[in-house]
Formats: structure tokens, sequence, C-alpha cells
């Protein structure tokens, strides 16, 4: 009986220190991505038939990050169009977008897509966010920048955007880049950028895979490379007209993050997530409109470019949080607090490219906006500037 009580006396402590040791693990040092999982056993789940279509609806939440729910639908609701696709709602108190008396945020499908992850008919739905009223949270851009075209004579203008979306990728500790010894640094740059081989390229396979996944959800994307900085990436959406292109872009980040979750590596979108003489991560922007692609467009184009210069403050405001780290007049980026435009010229806000010089006409790229760039608010407000 002696032993007995002393054996049940530990027994909750020896409980205790192995919860201990499960909450005191790093959750991120675990192998949580379905490439650490046995394909076949998911694969087994993945082929059951089913006559019902699965709509994962994505939304973006306070931070500006995707977010998404499932949800059943009808196959036959499901092909009558976006609009006819119902609302739904979340709990806004859990996404710094509601107080918890009065959570409910409304969400509205506005783009659908085919759904890379599960195949079949199964759907991607992009949504904007709503209050219990009808109004438009603070944080859903969409809605001001649909106004702003609309209000711009956007159907006319045909505005085109390529968007040029900058990455970077880490091991699961969040502090390593994806190829860089652990607290150490590479070789400086110069071999990475379109580079091939295990000492220059890291992370081909995500941006394979995204590529792979984007284009099977019909999202307009041109191409992809490795870039300046070792274990950063870029993808090009468009070109894309309108709204379309910044629903395009919030897709294409969503299809990344899931990605970067099946994969098991950490994808940021930090304007510049290595201090020193490493090159930052940006989204520059393409854009034309009808006036500037028909024949005597560069001079609409240069008119632009002073239209943006008198509205560079506002604009640098606009272009992502973090930005100040990244546009320091080093690697290849203009300083902040300046603007400048210039054929070809890399080092300036915005560029026109030798092609359009040219040839009289085309589009410019302003190269100020960051990777973390809310795409709405940017591409609305360049063509509210540069047609106003």
């Amino acid at each position: 009986l002696a032993l007995a009580g002393g054996a049940a006396a530990l027994r909750p402590a020896a409980r205790a220190t192995r919860a201990t040791v499960r909450m005191g693990a790093e959750p991120l040092s675990q192998q949580t991505g379905k490439y650490a999982m046995d394909q076949a056993v998911l694969d087994k789940y993945a082929a059951l038939p089913r006559d019902k279509i699965q709509a994962e609806y994505v939304f973006i939440d306070a931070d500006c990050t995707a977010r998404s729910k499932c949800r059943t639908l009808d196959a036959a609701r499901v092909k009558q169009g976006v609009d006819r696709l119902p609302k739904w709602t979340y709990d806004g108190s859990s996404t710094g977008q509601a107080p918890g008396d009065d959570s409910e945020v409304i969400i509205v499908p506005r783009a659908v897509y085919k759904d890379p992850f599960r195949g079949g008919d199964n759907i991607l739905v992009l949504c904007d966010t709503y209050d219990p009223e009808g109004n438009p949270l603070p944080t859903n851009s969409r809605a001001p920048a649909v106004a702003k075209f609309e209000a711009g004579n956007a159907a006319a203008e045909k505005p085109w955007y390529g968007l040029e979306q900058e990455y970077t990728l880490f091991n699961l500790d969040g502090v390593t880049p994806l190829g860089w010894p652990v607290g150490g640094f590479p070789k400086p740059q110069g071999p990475y950028y379109c580079g091939a081989g295990a000492d220059k390229s890291f992370g081909r396979a995500v941006s394979d895979a995204h590529y792979a996944a984007c284009l099977y959800a019909g999202l307009e994307v041109s191409g992809t490379n490795a870039e300046v900085m070792p274990g950063q990436w870029e993808y090009q959406i468009g070109p894309s007209v309108g709204i379309d292109a910044a629903d395009q872009l919030t897709i294409s980040r969503y299809i990344l993050d899931r990605i970067c979750e099946d994969l098991g590596v950490i994808v940021s979108i930090d304007p510049k997530p290595i201090s020193g003489d490493w090159n930052g991560a940006g989204c520059h922007m393409n854009f034309s409109t009808e006036s500037t692609r028909k024949a005597g467009g560069l001079k609409t184009i240069e008119e632009m470019c002073e239209k943006l210069g008198k509205k560079h403050q506002e604009h640098i405001a606009a272009y992502g949080e973090g930005n100040e780290r990244r546009l320091t007049g080093d690697c290849e980026t203009a300083d902040i607090n300046t603007f400048s435009w210039g054929v070809a010229d890399r080092g300036c806000s915005i560029r026109v490219p030798r092609d359009t010089a040219a040839e009289g006409c085309g589009y410019l790229e302003d190269r100020r906006p960051s990777s973390n760039v809310d795409p709405y608010v940017a591409t609305a407000l360049l063509f509210e500037t540069c047609t106003n």
C-alpha cells in the first residue's frame, strides 16, 4: 500500500512535467505540413467521390492578410456565377475587425477561382468585408478602390496592371532565410538573380508549385524568377484590368501561403527582411491606359510622371509598411524622400522602359510600392493620380 500510494502520488507530478514539456516546445519546429505526412493516407481521402462543391471563402483581416473558411455549396448554385453565391459571416473579434459583443463580419463573394488544393469542381471565393448594416469595414480597401475606378471612367481608360510580387522564404525558425547558414550569411549578392544550381537557387520548388497552382486557379501569372537576395523570389500578375489586378494579387498571396504551409517553409513579404547590403522586396506596378498605349502615348506618360511627382508623399504613405527600410537609394531603389523618373533607370521612382521610349507609347513602372503593399489602395491611387 505504501508503494502504491507513493506511485499514485508521483503520477500528477509526472503528468505535469510532460505537460510542461509539451507547452514549452516550439510549435513551428514541428513538421506539420503535408510534406511531412503520409501522402497515401491523405490521397485516400482526397480521392473520395462527392456530389457537392467545397467553397473556400477567402477574406482579408485587419493586418491585410488573407484568411479563409470553407463551406459546402450545390453545384447548380455555383454555376450561376459569383453574384448568386451566398454571403457568409465570421468572428471579427478574432481578426481585429470587430468587438466581442458585436463580432459578426459579413463577407460578400466578389470573384471565383478554381481551387488548386482540392481540385475537381471545388472553388476559392474571394470576398470583401462589411458590418451588419452593409457598410464596408475600415479594413475593406476593395470597396473604395472600386469606387475610384468607377469615378475615373476605368471602363473607357482600361487601366492595365502588371504587379511584380517579391517575397522571401524562411526556414521554420522564422529567422533564417532559405539557403542561408544558421546564424550566418551566404556569399554576397551577384550569382542568385535568375540563378541555377544548389549553391545559388533556394526555394525553386516553392516558386514552381506556386506558379502551377496560380495557373490552375485561372490567374493571369505572366512569369516568375529568382531574385537578387538568396532565398528571395518574384512572380508577376498581369496584364490584368482594373480591380481584377488587385483581386488576383490577393488570391495569389493566399495561394502562396497555402503552398508554403504544405511544404513547411515560411513566406515573408516584409520589404526589408534582412538589414544591410541585401536587396529588399517590392511590388513594382507596371501601368498603362488606352491613352498611353496608342501612338503618341509617351507624352501622356511624361504628364503622368509629373502628376506622380506632385503627389509623391501621398503615394509613399499608401505604398506599404516599413518601406523606409527599403527605399534608401541603394540596392536598386530611389530614396524615399526624393521623386525621380527616367528611361530604363532602376534607381528612379518611376522607370519608363526603353522600348516605350523608343516606340513612343507603352507603359510606366512605379518602383516605389513595398512587397506588403495593399494592392487595392495602390492600384486605385495610381489610376486616380495618373488619370485625374
